[in-house]
Parts: C-alpha cells; sequence; structure tokens
C-alpha cells in the first residue's frame, strides 16, 4: 500500500507539472500591430496628441500593469473561495429590472461617483425622454415543421470519405437561423450605452462617454454564450436591413467581397454613427478552433468624437469530445482622438480559472495617467470605480463600484440555438415588411427561413442550391462586381456606406439588386440574376 501510495503520489505530482507546462505554453498571442493608418480617426488626429505609449500603439506597458495587476490579486484567500457569475455581479441596493432602459442605469449610480473635471454635472438627473412607437416583436421562434435529426461530426466525416471537401455542403443542422449580416447587428442589441454615451458627451462628460462606450464594446460579446451552432455564410450581394425605432436604430449590412470574405455594417443612432468591415481568419488546432478578427470598427458621435477598436481572438473548444463551449482572450485597445482612451484584457480561461470570462481595464487620459478602472464579466456586466483600483471577483459587489451595463436575462423560450430575445426578431418579418425589402435581404434567404420554420430537409436542398451559386462567386467578384451599397475608402481602407438604401427602400426601387437567391444558370454570363 505504501508503495502505491508513492506511485499515485509521483502521478499527482506529474500531473501537476504538466498543467503548469500547458499554461506556460498558451501564452496569449501577441496582439497584431495596427497601423496608424487603419485608425482613421479625421477630426483631431490621435497621433497628434502625444499620448506615449498609446502614441505608438504599443501593447507593452499596459499589458503589464494588468498583468500585475492580476497577479497581485492571486492570495490564499482566493484560493479558497470561489465565486460564481451570477453571485458576484448582483448588487442588493440596486433596482435596475432591465439594462434596456437608460435611466435606470443612471439610479443605479452613486452620487459620490462624479468627478472632478465634471462636478457641475449631476449624471444621476440626466434621463433622455425619448417617445418610443410600440413595435409588437416575437418572443420565440415558429415551432418546428419536422423533429430535429441528431446529426453526428464523425457520420458525417464518414459520408464524405475521399470527397473534394471544397464541395461538400455542411448540413444545415450545424447552423442557427440567421446570417453572418443578421449577427453583426446582435453588436448593436445594447446600443441604448451608446445613447448614454452621447448624453454624457454632450454635457461635457468625457469620461463618462468613454467608461460607456468600454462598456458598449463588451457587450457584444454576452450573445455568444451558449451559441454552438455557426451563423449562415451570405452569398455575394447578400444585404440585412434592421430598423428599430424602439431602440432608435437603423442598421445595414452587405457582402462587399467574396475572396477574402468581407462584411461591411453601417448604423445610425442618436446622436452617433457606427461603421466597420471584418474578416475572420481561423486556425485549427484539433480539439479546438481559433478566431482572430480583422477590421477596425468606427464609432462617431455628431460632436466630433470618434472611437475606434479591434475586437479580441475567440476560440471554440471541445470541438471532438465534450461540451463546446468559447472563451473570447486577447487586448481591446478603444482609441479616442480626444482625451481619453480605453485598454482592456480579456483574461484567457485556463485549466484550474474557477472565475472565468473577466475583464479588467483602465481609462486613460492624454497624459497616460489611470482616472479609471473597468471591471466585470462579458458574459453579465461591467463596473468601474475612479482612478487605478486593484480590483478583486470579491470587491465586485462594494458599494464604491458603479454599474455600467448589466445583461438581459436569457429568452424564457430557449431552443437549442440559445438565441437572445433580440436575436431572436432578427430573422422575422413583420406584417407589411416582405413587400418593402430588397430580393437581396438575407430574411428571404429561403434554406434559413426553412430552418427556422423546422423543414429540415427543405432547408438542405435549398443549402445545397445556394451553395452552387456561392462557388461561383470568386469568378463573379473577379470579372469586375461591386458592392451596391459600400465603397472601399483607398486601396485598402474600411468599407463606408455610400447612402441611397433607405431613400431606394421608401419608394421601392430596387433596380439593379440581383435575384440573389433564385433560380439561375451555372452557364450564364449573369449568374447573380440582376432584377
Amino acid at each position: 500500500m505504501q508503495g502505491q501510495l508513492e506511485v499515485l503520489c509521483q502521478e499527482r505530482s506529474n500531473l501537476l507539472d504538466t498543467i503548469r507546462q500547458l499554461e506556460a505554453a498558451n501564452t496569449e498571442p501577441e496582439a497584431a500591430a495596427i497601423h496608424n493608418g487603419e485608425y482613421q480617426l479625421t477630426k483631431n488626429e490621435f497621433s497628434s496628441l502625444g499620448r506615449g505609449k498609446y502614441s505608438e500603439c504599443s501593447t507593452t506597458e499596459s499589458s503589464d500593469d494588468i498583468e500585475k495587476q492580476e497577479m497581485e490579486e492571486v492570495s490564499d484567500e482566493d484560493e479558497i473561495s470561489y465565486y460564481d457569475t451570477r453571485e458576484c455581479f448582483t448588487e442588493p441596493d440596486c433596482k435596475c429590472e432591465s439594462a434596456g432602459a437608460m435611466n435606470q442605469v443612471d439610479r443605479c449610480r452613486e452620487p459620490n461617483t462624479l468627478y472632478t473635471d465634471t462636478e457641475n454635472i449631476h449624471p444621476e438627473k440626466m434621463v433622455c425622454n425619448y417617445k418610443h412607437p410600440q413595435i409588437a416583436r416575437r418572443k420565440k421562434l415558429p415551432d418546428p415543421v419536422e423533429k430535429e435529426k441528431g446529426v453526428s461530426l464523425w457520420s458525417m466525416i464518414k459520408d464524405n470519405l475521399g470527397k473534394d471537401l471544397t464541395r461538400v455542403c455542411l448540413p444545415v443542422y450545424f447552423n442557427e437561423p440567421i446570417s453572418s449580416l443578421q449577427k453583426c447587428c446582435e453588436d448593436l442589441e445594447y446600443s441604448y450605452l451608446l445613447d448614454q454615451a452621447y448624453e454624457y458627451g454632450k454635457s461635457g462628460n468625457g469620461l463618462l462617454r468613454a467608461l460607456y462606450v468600454a462598456a458598449f464594446a463588451v457587450s457584444g460579446y454576452a450573445s455568444s454564450e451558449g451559441r454552438n451552432c455557426k451563423p449562415f455564410n451570405p452569398l455575394l450581394g447578400e444585404t440585412y436591413e434592421a430598423d428599430y425605432p424602439d431602440k432608435g436604430i437603423r442598421f445595414f449590412s452587405e457582402k462587399v467581397s467574396h475572396h477574402p470574405t468581407l462584411i461591411a455594417c453601417h448604423c445610425e443612432g442618436r446622436g452617433w454613427k457606427f461603421w466597420a468591415d471584418t474578416n475572420i481568419h481561423s486556425k485549427f488546432w484539433g480539439r479546438s478552433i481559433q478566431l482572430d478578427p480583422v477590421g477596425v470598427l468606427t464609432l462617431e458621435f455628431s460632436d466630433g468624437e470618434i472611437f475606434q477598436w479591434s475586437k479580441v481572438t475567440t476560440t471554440i473548444y471541445n470541438l471532438i469530445l465534450g461540451k463546446i463551449y468559447c472563451d473570447h482572450h486577447g487586448n481591446m485597445d478603444i482609441r479616442g482622438n480626444r482625451t481619453y482612451s480605453c485598454r482592456l484584457k480579456f483574461k484567457e480561461q485556463t485549466i484550474l480559472d474557477r472565475n472565468p470570462r473577466q475583464v479588467h481595464g483602465f481609462i486613460e487620459d492624454v497624459t497616460g495617467k489611470k482616472v479609471a478602472t473597468l471591471f466585470g464579466k462579458w458574459d453579465d456586466s461591467m463596473y468601474y470605480m475612479n482612478g487605478n483600483v486593484n480590483v478583486k471577483p470579491k470587491d465586485f459587489t462594494s458599494s464604491n463600484a458603479s454599474l455600467l451595463w448589466k445583461r438581459t436575462m436569457p429568452s424564457p423560450n430557449l431552443t437549442r440555438y440559445n438565441l437572445t430575445p433580440f436575436a431572436i426578431t432578427l430573422n422575422e418579418l413583420t406584417p407589411g415588411l416582405k413587400e418593402k425589402l430588397p430580393p437581396t435581404d438575407s430574411r428571404l434567404r429561403p434554406d434559413q427561413r426553412d430552418l427556422e420554420n423546422g423543414e429540415y430537409e427543405r432547408a438542405n436542398l435549398e443549402k445545397q442550391r445556394l451553395e452552387k451559386r456561392q462557388r461561383m462567386s470568386r469568378k463573379i467578384q473577379e470579372s469586375g462586381w461591386k458592392p451596391r451599397w459600400f465603397r472601399r475608402e483607398g486601396e485598402n481602407g474600411t468599407f463606408r456606406y455610400v447612402g441611397g438604401y433607405w431613400e431606394a427602400r421608401e419608394h421601392g426601387r430596387w433596380d439593379g439588386c440581383p435575384n440573389t437567391f433564385g433560380e439561375f444558370n451555372e452557364d450564364s454570363t449573369d449568374p447573380l440574376g440582376a432584377s
């Protein structure tokens, strides 16, 4: 028995050593250097501010500060304590029942969190009295017509053994009933944060504006929890519009390039505009896949202040065995063209991490001074405190911490897609909408609509038909095809919305828009079938 005990102790020691080596090897990839030309801060150029480490796009000093803070958080007390996500981010004194109401967030803020540079401004009294037209949105997806089939990755590999994988159409069961164009719109679910940022900046509180912009940048990741299915890959020229008068936003997106795959979007809100074009570089690591977003997101307020940032890396784990889950990790620099910028760190989940999904960061002024500390979790909520503060998970509910954003509760009508209440409305055809849409809109895509309705066999047939057209997209693009509603700024610049879509929609004039989802002849010189 003593010999067996010694063997077990040795095996345990070897296991711990292996875990430490894995964690040491699993270092976070260096943040890609972003050329100053990519950040097109058109007013009060960022480089003219002389921000020290920010002016050269350095990722070293601030990252070291955040790493140092994380090291200081480790203690014997932390090792024996477990903080559940829902427990860490509950504020007993806070009566916010809906994260969608801007004035409720104000009531959550303590009066003593005002800043000295704006001491005459009382944000808790700021209420945006917008009159929202009431639009009835659906609360659940349609009940499936057919019974769902179980699908096995191994059976799919076996059935396609020896085939050209570029011509293999993945079963529709791997998709969720929205497209990548619509998924871009999910980033605007908490657009009220930008409304708040606009109001604070208009009143002279630039710091709170920067804080709310940072909260908005984090909030876009909350909808990814439990989302294990992939969105539909749009066809070349496919578009999507979203008009939410109750939220005060009008969103539009278009697939502007097939190779490389690029999706451009533009959104107008109350006192602000948001635009971006995105691409994803993927790396397959056997049991996981790493997705590295490429592109810059730009937010411009009507008073000329601009913030720009890029998304962090997303990794999807347990593709072969175990429960699939995703994690977001890396550094996010939110750069402003005036007084404040922000550095956020999405902490990568490790094997022994008992408090995952953490986000820590700072707001810095032009001198590099840390004037506010942000912390929270990308799937739950974000808080802030004045100054450079060393924050531990148990401090999240401290009375000195102020709530910036809290995730809305998941839909009570859950399906295997785990769509949020906002995402459930993205593919909805409200009464009278179908007649106003162009033939390129994602809502009219037949395989996506059939999947939503639970007509799986029909959805598979439609998906295979559209895949043939998708494979011709590169040839179409090389023959001189250009996007309808977006144009690239310069040779390698960002795609910007050129206008005209909403005017064409008002008059119902879709001349020149291709019949994206209709029948086509592979030998045709115009495979998109412009109508």
